[in-house]
């Protein structure tokens, strides 16, 4: 053990590149004693007192306990397509400055190779350093040491130690987004950018209490039995509708892997899920999980248990793209044997050509006439974008002609789902979570459900 610490100490030796200018000016000294005998002596005192300094600056930097410490904090988990926040404490045990080069070892999936940060850091101070990273795609991700090259004042030699152990931390979907949303399910009105402001028409189902009356209350809800009893005018109150079954149905089949700002079709429907997942538990109805593609995947039946959220969560954790067509015939027993009364259905797939939509079409309209089922459709924003630049050249027309068909046959295919009675969204993918949100809370406003 001593003999692999004295290899450790040795291997964490640098000399800078402040050394290295030291160097050259000493040996400039030498070669102009060539010309001036007098210059030689001038260099011999000026190679001792080099190697003097590094002596020293080494002892200091080498003795005792290691000066700098280094602590990574991530979190338990990363949200998968969100800025996570990470956190490096380092802390300065000595009472002498010290100047730090600093590079963590980041997981190879983020592909920065170029990470450093500097800092000068005081006598028995504690400094916080903070970086982000967005992950885009889910799994385990391991982080190395915390590499840390640090000097004394003169910063002509320099100590490489590594701190804060190895760690393993999960990408899961975002959490960030899930927490970002659920204020809405607890406020009637949200004040968050890009919330609708529903007008609740009517009543819900369910009766809760009578009340007396205040200003701003329906005056068809008075309930006129109960204000000749009182001889003061009281009204119902309602509540809404609870127990209701909410299922999000993902298509993990190869129409869903197109990727837009990182994240494939398939990553924006899954995080979206989780925050819909959240905000209907809140809301006190039971949601469930189907995925397809050629073969059912995970099949969670409705609940709104505590424990609901988090088997969801691992579920979606686990979820794997297929290569493979999504067989809509398999979904439709899958959903009749599973889904036994009339829930809300959010289907999150992406019909890219009329003739796909078509396959599918008879499908979807038998479960829309058993459920309530809303379709999620993608934008292609890129292919909008680039219908927008302006065309230099003949092809350049001619290719963005094609791409002005392709987002116009998806506006018909949204039309067209319409026009059948099916409910349909069609999102730019980092617009989903927040249009499916608002479609939820205007079904429930409707009464719908």
């Amino acid at each position: 053990m001593e003999v692999e610490k004295k290899i450790s100490s040795v291997a964490g030796f640098r000399l800078t590149t402040r050394f290295f200018y030291a160097l050259l000016i000493v040996i400039g000294i030498f070669i102009l004693g060539f010309a001036f005998p007098w210059m030689k002596v001038a260099g011999i005192f000026a190679t001792l007192t080099l190697c003097t300094i590094v002596l020293f600056e080494t002892l200091f930097l080498f003795a005792g306990k290691t000066a700098i410490i280094a602590h990574r904090n991530t979190g338990k988990v990363l949200s998968l397509g969100d800025e996570n926040n990470i956190t490096l404490e380092v802390t300065n045990t000595r009472k002498s400055k010290y100047f730090i080069s600093l590079y963590d070892e980041i997981p190879y999936q983020f592909q920065l190779r170029d990470f450093e940060m500097q800092m000068a850091i005081k006598p028995r101070e504690s400094q916080l350093l903070k970086y982000s990273l967005r992950p885009v795609t889910r799994g385990e991700y391991q982080f190395g040491f915390v590499n840390i090259i640090f000097s004394a004042n003169l910063q002509l030699v320099s100590r490489r130690i590594q701190c804060a152990e190895p760690q393993t931390v999960k990408v899961v979907p975002s959490i960030i987004q899930m927490k970002k949303y659920e204020l809405i399910a607890l406020a009637r009105i949200s004040t968050m950018s890009g919330i609708k402001k529903l007008r609740r028409i009517g009543h819900s189902y369910e009766f809760e209490q009578i009340k007396n009356y205040s200003q701003g209350d329906d005056i068809r809800s008075i309930n006129w039995k109960a204000t000749a009893r009182k001889d003061s005018l009281m009204v119902n109150q309602y509540q809404d509708e609870r127990s209701q079954q909410v299922y999000m149905i993902i298509d993990k089949s190869r129409n869903m892997h197109m990727p837009f700002n990182g994240l494939s079709l398939l990553d924006y429907s899954i995080n979206t899920s989780l925050v819909l997942s959240n905000i209907a538990l809140l809301k006190h109805d039971k949601t469930g999980l189907i995925t397809y593609s050629h073969r059912i995947g995970t099949t969670l039946p409705a609940e709104k248990s505590t424990n609901q959220l988090k088997k969801i969560l691992h579920a979606l954790y686990a979820e794997k793209p297929q290569n493979l067509e999504g067989n809509y015939d398999l979904l439709y027993r899958s959903v009749k044997n599973v889904i036994k009364s009339r829930s809300l259905i959010m289907l999150f797939l992406n019909f890219e050509s009329s003739y796909a939509m078509e396959r599918a079409l008879p499908i979807l309209q038998k479960i829309n006439r058993q459920h309530l089922l809303v379709v999620m459709i993608f934008e292609n924003t890129e292919l909008k974008t680039y219908t927008h630049q302006k065309a230099e050249f003949v092809s350049d027309i001619y290719a963005q002609t094609i791409a002005l068909k392709l987002s116009m046959e998806k506006k018909q295919i949204v039309s067209k789902l319409r026009k059948y009675g099916i409910q349909t969204i069609l999102s730019r993918p980092e617009d989903l979570s927040i249009n499916v949100v608002n479609k939820y809370l205007e079904l429930k406003a409707k009464g719908l459900i």
